[in-house]
């Protein structure tokens, strides 16, 4: 027991050491920085402010910008020729193809709403896949809810169903979130490597098993009828 006790104790101090150790380097870095800006002359503040400044203006240039090419909220598109023309125009694209019967395009509409409003970097878009069908067949959409992720005018990756989202209905934003952050097609501040879904169920919560159904032998649908 004694010699259990007695390495308990040096790791215990290995720890502290370590913490301490952290807590000096942030402390000179601060002290560092505090140093350069004291030592800074009045012109060099000056153009320091003017930078900041410039990047301010540039930030919010750039967000009129997005602002005018529809970004910012999340809209329905009348046509397939409409698609075309928005994705040429933005860099970062979302599109979700949905149908009206389909009940967990309602559920994906939900959450597109609330990113479409905080990622303004990137537009979110919604096409009704009935009436796309050289679109449906030309970027293979065969599943519906299906998210096509675009970047620079090429579709880079798919959000098919709820498969990648826990395999719930009941997936939260932060989730679909991680998984735009993880195609790239918004910037994301999170942890790429830490899924939010993974928190879910360490809570024990019940994932229902998606079942895929296929509609007029065309596009199945990842919609399960209720018991």
């Amino acid at each position: 027991k004694m010699a259990a006790d007695t390495s308990v104790d040096i790791l215990q101090k290995v720890l502290e050491n370590e913490i301490l150790q952290s807590t000096k380097v942030v402390e000179e870095h601060l002290d560092a920085e505090i140093q350069k800006l004291d030592q800074m002359d009045e012109d060099e503040l000056e153009r320091l402010k003017q930078r900041r400044l410039e990047a301010l203006k540039k930030s919010q240039q750039q967000k009129q910008e997005w602002l005018s090419k529809g970004h910012g909220e999340y809209r329905e598109i009348p046509s397939e020729r409409d698609f075309f023309q928005e994705v040429k125009e933005s860099k970062n694209v979302v599109c979700h193809f949905y149908r009206d019967t389909t009940f967990r395009c309602q559920i994906m509409d939900k959450h597109l709403t609330v990113l479409a409003k905080k990622h303004i970097e990137t537009k979110f878009l919604k096409l009704n896949a009935e009436k796309s069908p050289f679109l449906c067949e030309r970027l293979r959409i065969k599943v519906i809810p299906t998210l096509a992720l675009i970047k620079d005018g090429k579709t880079q990756d798919y959000v098919v169903g709820f498969t990648d989202l826990g395999n719930t209905d009941d997936f939260t934003t932060e989730t679909l979130e991680w998984r735009l952050g993880c195609a790239d097609v918004i910037n994301y501040s999170g942890n790429l490597m830490d899924p939010p879904f993974q928190s879910q169920k360490k809570y024990g919560t019940s994932f229902t098993k998606l079942d895929k159904k296929t509609i007029r032998g065309k596009i199945s649908d990842s919609d399960s009828d209720d018991d």
